[in-house]
This record gives C-alpha cells, structure tokens and sequence, in this order.
C-alpha cells in the first residue's frame, strides 16, 4: 500500500520545496508541480509533491492518518 501525506509548502525553490507535515517540516521535490507557492497544501509520497490539495482536503486527510494511527 501507497501513502501519501499531506503538507503546507512554506517555501519554493530551485525545483524543491520545504514543507511543513504536523509540525515537521523537510524539503521535497517540487519538480512534477509547476506552480507552487508558500500556503499552498500538497499531497508528498517518497519525496515527491506529486498533488496541489485544498485545505479542506489536507484536514481530512490528516483525520485519517491519524484515525489509522
């Protein structure tokens, strides 16, 4: 099985973004991504943000993590 894990991108740049999951923040390729921004939430699996999500998206998201936890 596959998990992605939801994040909020506090910074862009040269193809990478840092980001910030639950309080953890580390950076990740941006590079399948063209237009990301700090604020936007992303969807990270293996070091990658391979999805633009929504915040509402990224909440319900966190909810299952945390429900499988």
């Amino acid at each position: 099985m596959c998990v992605g894990l939801s994040a909020r991108v506090v910074k862009v740049e040269d193809g990478t973004a840092l980001i910030d999951a639950s309080g953890a923040q580390r950076a990740v390729s941006a590079g399948v991504l063209d237009d990301l921004e700090p604020g936007d939430f992303v969807m990270v699996h293996a070091g990658v943000a391979i999805a633009k999500i929504t915040a509402d998206e990224a909440d319900e998201a966190d909810t299952v993590m945390e429900e499988l936890l």
